[in-house]
């Protein structure tokens, strides 16, 4: 798409007639943000628009969404909650997954259990996850939407004890949680993809044979789970190449890095998914080389 506005000056009213209202006055009618892979390039080292701030600082400008989901590689996680908060608001959610990069770091899963313990840091939560993981997956319900947060470094018996893949532990807990979804929008989230999709902007590819795609069974079974709940999207980071894929039938997600100048290998992004009633619509904002967040990319899911 050509389309290309500067996010702190001007896409406040962007829509360039991608979301349509249905016509139903009561249909539901909101919108989500997206944020992967910044770690490191936070305040109070990395200040300013240049590094992660900016990216919370575009999303203010363009109007934030009712929340935030954030598919890994968050650390240190209090100093992203932070710089979310203080540029978004303390009344806007940040709803965490776990990434690779969380276990490495010891502050980190206390800090991500603990956002989870009593509904006041992640609100809406529906569900809590399976023995050992009850915190870090997790589903909520917004509006007329699901959202299912897996963490792929559950084994089935500890939320870090094994690298990125869906165990058949996981498996067997978030089939129970679709089967259960009352809401016609689905969405899942996990830090690793399906299967790395080259950078929108300059085909740049990592981490493809190392991701979910390493365990060739548990994510064909994971594939066809997501088909056959009818799942809108599958949203992920960790390689840091932001992409929209429609792999057999359900939508890959892949948010890339939203760190500015941390990863100069690809643009810095944030994403928006945009709701109105049944339809979906998603647009990504890229910044290259520090400078302003622009909108580049936009597709329509549903």
């Amino acid at each position: 798409m050509s389309a290309r506005r500067h996010a702190w000056a001007s896409l406040a009213v962007v829509s360039l007639g991608l979301f349509i209202s249905s016509g139903c006055a009561t249909a539901p009618r909101f919108s989500f943000d997206v944020v992967a892979d910044m770690r490191c390039y936070t305040p109070p080292e990395h200040n300013g628009p240049e590094y992660f701030e900016g990216a919370c600082l575009a999303i203010r400008e363009v109007g934030p969404g009712a929340f935030m989901l954030v598919p890994g590689d968050l650390d240190p996680v209090h100093r992203v909650h932070d710089t979310v908060t203080s540029t978004l608001g303390d009344d806007y959610a940040m709803y965490p997954v776990v990434g690779n990069h969380e276990l490495e770091r010891p502050e980190d899963m206390p800090y991500l259990r603990e956002m989870n313990t009593d509904g006041v840091e992640l609100p809406r939560v529906v569900r809590a996850g399976p023995p050992g993981a009850v915190e870090t997956c997790y589903s909520f319900d917004y509006e007329n939407a699901h959202f299912v947060v897996i963490n792929q470094y559950y084994d089935g018996k500890s939320d870090a004890g094994t690298d990125g893949d869906v165990t058949p532990a996981l498996h067997e807990w978030l089939a129970e949680d679709l089967a259960a979804n009352e809401q016609p929008l689905v969405f899942v989230a996990g830090h690793e993809p399906a299967v790395a999709m080259p950078d929108l902007d300059n085909g740049r590819v990592r981490h493809r044979g190392d991701s979910l795609d390493k365990y060739a069974e548990n994510n064909h079974r994971f594939w066809s789970l997501l088909r056959e709940h009818d799942v809108v999207g599958y949203i992920c980071g960790h390689t840091h190449d932001a992409s929209v894929a429609k792999i057999n039938g359900v939508w890959q997600i892949d948010a890339g890095h939203a760190r500015g100048l941390g990863d100069k290998g690809a643009p810095s992004t944030f994403v928006k998914i945009r709701i109105d009633g049944e339809r979906v619509d998603c647009e990504m904002y890229r910044s290259t080389a520090g400078g302003p967040y622009e909108l580049t990319f936009a597709e329509r899911l549903r």
